[in-house]
């Protein structure tokens, strides 16, 4: 298991869950289409985070946070 300082947590605000998902995002104004930036969620707020990048359009993938990782090693 990580170590607290190690841990990866979810991006929600005031939340200190492990994060368990990416939410990979753009926003078009400002990023190329290729950019993605990336918010960390928990199980209990994925769908909120998902939720606010959807309705403004920047949404683009949610994987697995070992998904994510494992595209590193590729």
């Amino acid at each position: 298991m990580n170590s607290p300082e190690n841990s990866v947590i979810c991006s929600a605000k005031g939340c200190r869950a492990a994060a368990v998902w990416v939410l990979a995002w753009n926003n078009p104004k400002l990023h190329t289409p290729d950019r993605r930036k990336t918010w960390l969620a928990c199980g209990e707020h994925r769908d909120h985070l998902s939720n606010f990048l959807a309705l403004r359009g920047f949404l683009k993938e949610v994987v697995t946070l070992e998904e994510w990782e494992g595209r590193d090693a590729l």
